[in-house]
C-alpha cells in the first residue's frame, strides 16, 4: 500500500513537471519584430543646453497661489520661444489657464485622427535642508560629467524639451504630418493638474476634438530592476491608479490628564486601534489585471527559475506573490495600497484632546473604486468615526488596449530604436496629466525613453536628480521616429 501511494507521488510530481515544462516552453516571445531605424543626427550639446537653460528657471506651482511664481513661468516660455524659433513660426500657440501652452501642428488630412504628446512644466520644491546634499545647485541647469543636473530635468523638462526638439528637427527637414499634433504643457502637473491638464483638455473637448491617443510621462526603461531579465525592459504605462485620502475623525471627552478616561476611550487611544487595524489589514494583493499581463509578457523573456515562475501562475501564483509583496515597489502594483500620511491631536501635554484625527493615503486598482476604499476604512475602523475625503481624489484610470495601433506604434517606435529592449504594458502607480485627458482621447499611454538604473530611482523626487545628455539624445530620436511613424497609413483599431 505504502508503495503504491509513493508511486502515486511520484507519477504525480512527474506530471506537474512535464506540464510545467511545456507551458514554458509554448510561451513564445510577444515581441514585435521591427527594423532598426534609419538614424537620426540629434545636436546632442544644443539640445543639453537647451534643458540645462530650462532648469534654470524656478517653475513651482503652488496649490492656493495661482500666480505664485509667474515671472519664471514666462521667462520660460521666452526661452523656448528662442531656443525653438520654427515651432513658434509653423505651429498655432495657445495660453492656457495661466500658464499652460496648447502648440496646434496642423496635419495634411482632416480626416485622420489626433494625438497629443504631453508634458508639464511645474516642478516640485527642493525639500528643506537637502540643497547640501546635492552636487550642483539644483536650479543651475548645470551640464557636467554627460549628464544635465538640476530639478526637473528628468521630471519633466526633459520630455517637454526633447519633444520641442524633434518638432523643431522635422519641421527643418520640411516634414508634414498626416494627422494634427497638440504638443499640450500644463503648468501644475505636480499639484493634481487642475489648472493645467484639465483646462486643455477641456478645451479640447468644447472644440469637439477626439484625439486617437496622448502619450505623457510615466514608466520608463528599467535596466537592471527586474530580477531575472537580463535585457532593458521599457515599460508603457496603460493604465493609472487612482487617488484618495481618507480622513478619519474620532471624538472623546476632552479633560484633564490627571483624570485619564478608561484605556482605549480618549480620542487617540481610539484613533490609535482603528489606525492598527487599517495598516495591518491591507487591501489584498494579486496578480491580475494591468500587472498580470506584464508579468506574462516578460515571462518568454527571461531565463531560469523566474521564466518557469512567470510562465506557470496558474501553479506558482502565490509564491510569485510573496515574493513580490517583500518590494514596496512591486507590491505596489499588486493591490491597493494604504500609506498613513498624517496625524494630529491635542497641542498641550497635560490636556486629552477631545478630537483626534489622521489621514491615510490610498492608491487605487483599476477595479477598486473611491467608495470601496472609504467603505473598507470604515469597516476596519469600527463604528463611531466620521470619515472623510480631501479635495483632489480620483479614480483608477481606464485601462487602454496592448491590441491597440496606437500601443503597437509606441512599441514598434521603442523596438525600432533600442535594439534588444523588451516592451511590456505597465501600471504607472503615481500620478500624472495624463489622467485628465480620458474624456478627449481612445487611447492614454504614460512613457517616456528615459534610461533608469536602480539607483537613479531615489533621483525622482529627490536629491541630484538629473538626466544623461545621450539619453535626452534618445528622448528627441524617440519623439522624431513616432511622429514620422504615426503619420504613415495605419488600419483603425
Amino acid at each position: 500500500m505504502l508503495k503504491r501511494s509513493v508511486l502515486l507521488l511520484v507519477f504525480i510530481v512527474l506530471l506537474l513537471a512535464a506540464a510545467v515544462a511545456a507551458n514554458t516552453l509554448r510561451q513564445r516571445s510577444r515581441q514585435l519584430d521591427v527594423a532598426a531605424a534609419p538614424p537620426v543626427k540629434v545636436d546632442e550639446h544644443a539640445v543639453a543646453e537647451t534643458l540645462a537653460g530650462a532648469v534654470r528657471f524656478r517653475t513651482i506651482a503652488e496649490r492656493d497661489n495661482a500666480d505664485a511664481n509667474a515671472d519664471e513661468f514666462r521667462k520660460l516660455h521666452e526661452w523656448l520661444a528662442e531656443r525653438f524659433p520654427r515651432v513658434h513660426a509653423a505651429l498655432k500657440l495657445e495660453k492656457v489657464g495661466n500658464f499652460s501652452l496648447l502648440y496646434t501642428w496642423q496635419g495634411s488630412d482632416p480626416q485622420a485622427k489626433p494625438f497629443a504628446l504631453l508634458a508639464h512644466q511645474d516642478v516640485v520644491p527642493i525639500a528643506p535642508g537637502t540643497e547640501p546634499q546635492w552636487k550642483v545647485p539644483p536650479f543651475s541647469g548645470e551640464v557636467k560629467d554627460g549628464f544635465v543636473w538640476g530639478r526637473g530635468a528628468w521630471d519633466d523638462k526633459g520630455n517637454l524639451v526633447s519633444q520641442l526638439a524633434a518638432v523643431e528637427q522635422l519641421l527643418a527637414e520640411g516634414f508634414k504630418p498626416r494627422q494634427t499634433i497638440y504638443l499640450a504643457y500644463g503648468e501644475d502637473e505636480e499639484i493634481n493638474g487642475a489648472r493645467g491638464a484639465a483646462a486643455i483638455a477641456k478645451l479640447l473637448q468644447k472644440r469637439g476634438v477626439r484625439l486617437d491617443f496622448v502619450i505623457d510621462e510615466g514608466l520608463v526603461v528599467t535596466e537592471g530592476i527586474l530580477a531575472g531579465l537580463e535585457q532593458p525592459a521599457a515599460l508603457i504605462g496603460v493604465a493609472e491608479k487612482g487617488y484618495v485620502s481618507v480622513v478619519l475623525t474620532a471624538t472623546g471627552r476632552p479633560g484633564h490628564s490627571s483624570f485619564p478616561p478608561a484605556p482605549g476611550s480618549s480620542s487617540i487611544g481610539m484613533l490609535s486601534t482603528a489606525l492598527r487595524r487599517i495598516d495591518t489589514h491591507p487591501f489584498p494583493a494579486s496578480i491580475s489585471g494591468v500587472g498580470r499581463e506584464m508579468f506574462e509578457t516578460l515571462a518568454p523573456e527571461m531565463g531560469g527559475m523566474s521564466r518557469v515562475a512567470l510562465s506557470n501562475l496558474w501553479l506558482f501564483g502565490p509564491l510569485v506573490r510573496a515574493q513580490l509583496e517583500k518590494s514596496p515597489s512591486t507590491d505596489a502594483v499588486l493591490r491597493t495600497t494604504t500609506a498613513l500620511t498624517i496625524v494630529s491631536a491635542g497641542n498641550k501635554d497635560n490636556v486629552i484632546p477631545g478630537k483626534a484625527q489622521a489621514t491615510i493615503n490610498f492608491r487605487m486598482l483599476p477595479g477598486d473604486s473611491i467608495h470601496d476604499v472609504v467603505q473598507h476604512v470604515r469597516d476596519e475602523a469600527g463604528p463611531g468615526f466620521e470619515i472623510g475625503t480631501l479635495a483632489g481624489a480620483s479614480e483608477a484610470s481606464p485601462v487602454s488596449s496592448t491590441q491597440s495601433t496606437a500601443y503597437q506604434l509606441v512599441e514598434r517606435t521603442v523596438r525600432s530604436l533600442f535594439p534588444g529592449t523588451i516592451v511590456a504594458p505597465g501600471l504607472m502607480i503615481a500620478g500624472t496629466d495624463a489622467r485628465l485627458y480620458q474624456p478627449v482621447a481612445d487611447q492614454v499611454f504614460r512613457f517616456s525613453p528615459v534610461r533608469a538604473k536602480p539607483e537613479d530611482l531615489s533621483r525622482f523626487h529627490g536629491t541630484n536628480e538629473r538626466i544623461s545628455t545621450a539619453n535626452l539624445a534618445e528622448l528627441v530620436r524617440f519623439y522624431h521616429q513616432l511622429i514620422r511613424n504615426a503619420s504613415l497609413e495605419r488600419p483603425s483599431p
